[in-house]
């Protein structure tokens, strides 16, 4: 490809919407141009990388014998209801009405329209298992889109959904998958973390991310090298120390606490510790008040706390919700002689002695609260975050955090879509059974930025061989008609023996195309100029490598084929 005749508009500077680094370079590299918030343009040299990703993921998933669908991108909404998600799901999702009235969705995700077609194509024993995916585009009314193509309203994902027999069946397709997305990520040149992770609205039972370590990442991973602990903190487990017997529970009193309300107010106010406090919160799940308590020094891990209470929404209670379940404002909530709330106490505060509560009263607090003598939980469950420094769940070594970019998701999902949908098919005795689901995703846009988050310096992009857009970046400065046509000839030669070559044959300067090749980031630059017009010499220098060797046009496939291999 002539870049005298492509579109590639490089820019100096960074776009000033722009915060990460892969989305500073995806624009000022002309990979692509925004069109609206969270909206984007793939010009042809960003489509290339993506045409290049996509072409992993169906090879690897079709060594797996999975088998490829094209769905379409409007979900009728009776699938949704069918499944119970359609009055569930929240603001994200994008509803829209035809001409007649019904009722569609821009899918976000198509657990319901690859079960519906299923459900259509199978009847026996004999038709499974099957596992079915696609690679389409998706769609997210996100409340704010940022870091470019990271999180997006519209997106490119590869989604698979694999229907088995038994859960022995199921498991095969859940490692296989496993499997097939190590080899995914390594082919991209991505290092990623495979961590525990929570199933969230897809629902079901084991479910694995693939992260990308990236200081820009929206997800915390609490992970242990001493026994390869990994876990996203929605997930997250925590070995709690065991508390040595403490002080003799004293007697409950209430006291005067005007305007304190928060736990570092509390922890001035006391002149205690936070974790002898314990933090109240009022939720609403699917309507109804529940109260959560942590210890204060804790955060309320509302995926936990979701789960535990197996609710299909969750989310904070407003100021009129919390006086009408305890009669009291925000700030003073308790667990102590609630009626008609279910309590939800993190495991922590089962052992805690003479803690501070809101007492449910305006500006007071119980202080010397002992939860096996002032209340009664409903239940006593791990609601809490775990953080930095806590002790593996496994080992009992301390981990760490690091921040990371989810570019994959594999779920068990279990019955949740097969039953409510009515999925069956007859086994080998002639009775009606349910198949059992998994779901596999990769983000194939928010792949393209973690590779660039991962392959950058100063200079621009550093892609990774296998999903360069071109194998070699040709620099051609020549200045006569006579030198032109035999850097014309070479880039020929190159064209003819299978090499994808972007030809610089503008008229511009050295520093301009050298400065464009980095920022393009092609694995291998090739220069033609004064070098080979005077000496014969062509050189050659990886993206990767300040160096740069030198060669005779008769040797030069043969270093192309070496430095490339190392690429």
């Amino acid at each position: 490809m002539r870049l005298s005749k492509y579109i590639a508009p490089t820019l100096k500077e960074d776009p000033s919407d722009a915060v990460v680094s892969s989305h500073k370079l995806m624009v000022r590299a002309g990979l692509i141009r925004k069109e609206s918030a969270g909206m984007y343009v793939y010009l042809p040299m960003g489509l290339r990388v993506l045409q290049k990703i996509t072409n992993i993921i169906r090879q690897e998933m079709n060594k797996t014998g999975a088998l490829e669908f094209l769905m379409p991108e409007l979900t009728n909404a009776e699938l949704w209801k069918e499944s119970g998600r359609w009055a569930v799901m929240g603001p994200e999702m994008i509803r829209i009405k035809d001409r007649n009235g019904i009722e569609y969705s821009l899918a976000p995700t198509h657990e319901e329209a690859f079960t519906s077609v299923i459900r259509s194509l199978i009847s026996s024993y004999r038709d499974l298992p099957i596992n079915a995916y696609q690679i389409n585009t998706k769609f997210r009314d996100e409340i704010r889109p940022r870091f470019g193509v990271i999180r997006s309203k519209e997106f490119i994902m590869k989604d698979a959904y694999s229907f088995d027999m038994d859960e022995q069946g199921l498991e095969e397709s859940y490692q296989t998958m496993r499997k097939a997305y190590r080899n995914i990520f390594e082919r991209c040149g991505l290092k990623t973390i495979p961590v525990e992770a929570d199933s969230g609205s897809m629902g079901g039972s084991n479910s694995e991310e693939f992260m990308v370590a990236s200081e820009v990442g929206e997800e915390f991973l609490l992970l242990c090298d001493s026994c390869e602990y990994r876990a996203n903190q929605e997930k997250a487990e925590y070995k709690r120390d065991s508390k040595p017997a403490g002080e003799n529970p004293n007697n409950l009193e209430i006291k005067d606490t005007p305007s304190v309300k928060s736990i570092e107010q509390l922890v001035s106010f006391f002149n205690k510790e936070a974790s002898i406090f314990l933090k109240s919160i009022v939720y609403m799940a699917d309507g109804k008040p529940v109260l959560a308590v942590v210890t204060g020094d804790r955060e309320i891990n509302e995926y936990k706390l979701k789960n535990i209470l197996k609710a299909m929404n969750l989310e904070l209670a407003n100021d009129e919700q919390v006086e009408k379940a305890t009669n009291a404002p925000v700030g003073f909530a308790g667990p102590i002689g609630l009626k008609g709330i279910k309590i939800i106490c993190d495991t922590s505060i089962e052992s805690l002695t003479n803690g501070i509560t809101g007492a449910n009263q305006t500006d007071k607090h119980y202080i010397n609260v002992n939860p096996q003598r002032d209340f009664k939980a409903d239940l006593y469950a791990d609601i809490s975050s775990a953080v930095e420094g806590d002790k593996c769940p496994k080992c009992g070594k301390p981990m760490y955090v690091k921040k990371g970019i989810e570019v994959g998701h594999i779920f068990k999902l279990g019955y949740k879509y097969s039953e409510s949908m009515k999925v069956k098919v007859l086994d080998e005795s002639g009775k009606e059974i349910t198949p059992i689901m998994g779901c596999y995703g990769i983000g194939v846009n928010r792949t393209m930025a973690a590779i660039i988050e991962q392959n950058f310096d100063d200079r621009g992009i550093v892609w990774p061989a296998s999903i360069s857009p071109f194998d070699i970046h040709l620099v051609g400065l020549g200045k006569t008609e006579d030198e032109i046509s035999k850097i014309d000839a070479v880039y020929d030669d190159l064209i003819s023996n299978g090499y994808d070559v972007l030809y610089d044959d503008r008229n511009a300067s050295p520093g301009f195309k050298f400065a464009d090749a980095d920022l393009m980031g092609i694995p291998l630059r090739v220069t033609i100029g004064k070098s080979f017009f005077q000496e014969g010499m062509i050189e050659l220098k990886r993206r990767t490598e300040k160096d740069m060797l030198k060669c005779e046009l008769d040797k030069l496939k043969d270093n192309i084929k070496d430095l490339l291999s190392l690429c």
